[in-house]
């Protein structure tokens, strides 16, 4: 079992706000996760992976970005994009004074997507990424890509993707991987939509055991 978590909150200008998860038998390594665009640091998706990676010696800091810091409630703003990317390299710095080892970034959609378009623009950012239900696009509106950035994208990137994600079907998924220039692994839920089986009280128990296996088996940790 991991060591408990502690609340962490950081008053700067990009401010911190979110969860430690200390590991009892810590090796090293630690991983910065974050949320959607309707979510926060506290959704039971998080912390299901986020104690999966303490219990196998991870260092994890569950945070939450600059935009819900602002608002409790609502979709991030496009303008606030890049105070969110801020935020996440802000979370990296206090988890690096945390850690020795390698350190990975991830997030779930929203949080996922800004993680990976900060990577591209910083490629010796992190060691890897962790990206669930990464968005490719809006809702039932296919042509409006969200993936200008994957030519850039040089991190090695593990992706858990639902086989129903409206914000992605899996082909559409296949064929923007082969847009990324670096090393990445799909890892298929099947049935799952854009909330890989955790929305309302509904948990899939198996989710976080098998990203962490994959995940792993990925990057050789």
């Amino acid at each position: 079992m991991s060591g408990a978590y502690e609340s962490f909150v950081d008053s700067t200008d990009t401010p911190i706000r979110g969860f430690f998860h200390h590991p009892t038998n810590p090796n090293g390594k630690g991983l910065v996760l974050t949320h959607g665009a309707g979510a926060n640091c506290r959704s039971s998706l998080l912390l299901a992976i986020s104690e999966h990676f303490a219990n196998s010696g991870f260092t994890v800091l569950r945070c939450d970005l600059p935009f819900r810091q602002v608002r409790p409630f609502g979709p991030p703003h496009p303008a606030q994009a890049q105070r969110d990317r801020e935020g996440l390299k802000r979370a990296l710095e206090a988890l690096r004074k945390q850690v020795s080892g390698r350190v990975f970034l991830g997030g779930h959609s929203y949080g996922g997507r800004q993680a990976s378009m900060l990577c591209a623009s910083e490629p010796d950012l992190v060691d890897g990424l962790l990206l669930l239900s990464c968005p490719l696009h809006p809702p039932r509106k296919p042509e409006q890509l969200r993936t200008q950035h994957f030519p850039e994208l040089r991190t090695k990137s593990l992706f858990v993707h639902g086989t129903r994600d409206p914000l992605g079907l899996i082909d559409e998924m296949s064929l923007a991987l082969k847009l990324i220039p670096a090393e990445t692994s799909l890892l298929q839920r099947e049935g799952a939509g854009h909330d890989l089986g955790f929305k309302g009280k509904a948990q899939d128990p198996q989710l976080a055991p098998v990203v962490l296996q994959r995940f792993h088996e990925f990057f050789d940790v």
